[in-house]
């Protein structure tokens, strides 16, 4: 089996890569290595994936958003499934950087959709967000509750292409689940998280930003559990069946939370960094960012019965892992 991975040298997109060649499938993955974050780092999740492997790796410096660009570039190549995972990233990002979403998020999905629909592909499993939910003040996160008032233009993107996904799964059926993350977070996150930039200020002695005065809550969830449910999402596509599917779709289509069922002060999450760090924050209160929710929180009854999913990671746990390793990565 062979799958296509977009944003391979992301984030989540190593680690699943990671996943399915440790159990024996091909990866193809796709990233344009833009420089919204460290360009090194994503080389450096690239290098992670070669060495282990053994040629079952072939990478494609491409932008999906460019539909020639992806086409010339997978011509000739075979896959059986997808995983779209690349988009760009980052609520407080889009408020400045609007046209960057409108072409990744919104272009690039469609190019997905029209890849999966002329390939004929299995299953695409694609990345939405917890964000959709917006300002919703209902507790936790239900996948049947309505997202129909985004607070961020990234927000707004990842809900479209939910729409534009259940379109394609009626008029093609095209076996499609949409994955709405909730803050994931582990060794080889992102640069632009709360949990690196809380630790790379913390071990380097520089003050933290803490917003809304630390009133704020979210759904950590640790990068271990986020693999094991998304390549729970590859293997298991929904059925054309003409029933009701999680998120309400009667074609081939589903949505899920993903996340870990617990909503986390932030000011405890600060605490275990510290912790782990062996030093105390100097903190710096600031007001609630534009396109932030003060908290999340997933209900994920959804995915815990159709797929199996049960996160195990608390943040007590997950989170000296992540140091220990950003402390190895930087020498420091």
């Amino acid at each position: 089996m062979t799958v296509l991975i977009t944003g391979v040298a992301g984030f989540i997109g190593m680690h699943c890569a990671l996943r399915l060649i440790g159990r024996g499938e091909r990866v193809v993955g796709i990233d344009d290595l833009n420089a919204y974050y460290s360009v090194q780092l994503k080389q450096d999740r690239l290098a992670r994936i070669e060495a282990a492997a053994d040629g079952r790796f072939r990478f494609l410096h491409c932008d999906f958003a460019d539909d020639a660009a992806l086409e010339g570039a997978l011509a000739g190549i075979d896959f059986d499934r997808i995983l779209h995972l690349g988009a760009q990233a980052g609520v407080r990002h889009s408020i400045d950087n609007p046209r960057a979403y409108a072409r990744s998020n919104l272009v690039g999905h469609l190019n997905l959709l029209e890849l999966a629909r002329h390939r004929q592909v299995a299953h695409m499993v694609y990345a939405s967000s917890s964000s959709v939910y917006g300002g919703n003040a209902s507790l936790p996160f239900r996948v049947e509750d309505r997202a129909d008032q985004p607070v961020s233009l990234y927000a707004a993107t990842k809900k479209a292409d939910e729409l534009m996904s259940e379109s394609y799964a009626h008029l093609y059926r095209i076996p499609q689940t949409g994955l709405r993350f909730f803050t994931v977070y582990g060794p080889w996150g992102r640069p632009d998280m709360a949990l690196w930039l809380f630790t790379d200020a913390i071990l380097r002695g520089r003050p933290i930003s803490v917003f809304n005065g630390g009133d704020m809550r979210r759904d950590f969830t640790y990068i271990d559990d986020i693999v094991n449910g998304v390549v729970a999402a590859l293997d298991s596509p929904p059925s054309d069946d003409g029933r009701e599917k999680a998120g309400g779709s009667r074609s081939p289509h589903a949505l899920y939370n993903i996340g870990n069922h617990r909503s986390e002060q932030l000011g405890r999450l600060i605490e275990i960094i510290e912790q782990a760090c062996g030093r105390p924050a100097i903190r710096e209160n600031k007001a609630m960012q534009p396109g932030d929710v003060r908290e999340t929180f997933a209900d994920i009854g959804a995915i815990e019965r159709d797929l199996g999913f049960s996160p195990t990671t608390t943040i007590e746990q997950g989170v000296p892992r992540f140091v220990t390793w950003f402390r190895d990565y930087h020498g420091i």
